[in-house]
């Protein structure tokens, strides 16, 4: 039991230091991580205002396309997050109480409280009318939003290796992630599109992870082709092969002796 009281201690030290080093820093670093987002769904919202008279589920865009980002956006900030855990905290490995291990689980920590903070406050803001906050449903949410952050750590995991070792395919990963916003169903509904485009797209889990999501804000949707098992499945493979990639990297090793 030693070692893991020790390992909370650290990673608590590290979360304080993580929490200063993103945010106490910078001139209104705090709010950044608020307005960020909420800046995505207010443009979002101000476009399609513009083009359509009312969104593809209930009358709020703002609330429509907050349901879709917010959780997209706890996939991508965990994923980019976790990506340089090792290389900002590369100094700290020298001492031996410190391992990469307790980087990511403060890191993912901290990435959580933030997303789930940011999200809280801008639904708040998105939602005005008392009958939405009385038909959520609270369980759904917090799960699929968990699983957003679980994709993130996984695709992180795998890159801080693939990084360090490969430059080239940080360049390429870069290029293959940026669609990731307009095919994981933000903007619109899977079940609304042909048949052949709705397979190939239900082939990314965040796809689903997006559609249980709003499942938990409006209860009438049905959400179709939603696929539970295929995205836990999905989520559980990719944080393993995550882990797998970082315990046994060479690079990993090296930079820990």
């Amino acid at each position: 039991m030693y070692w893991l009281k020790q390992h909370i201690r650290v990673s608590a030290a590290l979360i304080i230091r993580e929490t200063s080093a993103r945010y106490g820093r910078k001139p209104g670093g705090y709010v950044w991580a608020l307005l960020d987002p909420l800046a995505h769904v207010a443009m979002m919202t101000f476009l399609f205002q513009a083009i359509a008279r009312a969104p593809a589920l209930g009358t709020d865009f703002a609330l429509f396309f907050a349901t879709g980002y917010l959780p997209f956006a706890a996939y991508q900030g965990m994923s980019t997050y976790m990506a340089g855990a090792v290389k900002a905290n590369k100094n700290l490995f020298s001492y031996p109480v410190v391992a990469p291990v307790d980087a990511i689980v403060a890191r993912y920590i901290l990435q959580l409280l933030t997303s789930v903070l940011v999200a809280i406050i801008i639904f708040a803001i998105c939602t005005p009318e008392a009958s939405h906050l009385n038909s959520m449903n609270p369980g759904v949410l917090v799960a699929s939003f968990v699983l957003a952050t679980l994709f993130g750590l996984g695709v992180g995991l795998i890159n801080i290796p693939m990084f360090n070792n490969y430059p080239l395919y940080e360049q390429i990963f870069t290029l293959i992630n940026r669609p990731m916003f307009l095919i994981s169903s933000v903007l619109f509904l899977p079940d609304s599109l042909p048949r052949p485009f709705q397979q190939v797209l239900m082939w990314n889990p965040l796809v689903h992870v997006i559609m249980w999501f709003r499942t938990g804000i409006y209860p009438e949707y049905r959400a179709g082709g939603l696929d539970l098992a295929y995205v836990g499945i999905s989520a559980a493979g990719i944080v393993m092969v995550g882990f797998f990639l970082f315990t046994t990297s060479r690079t990993l090793r090296e930079d820990r002796n």
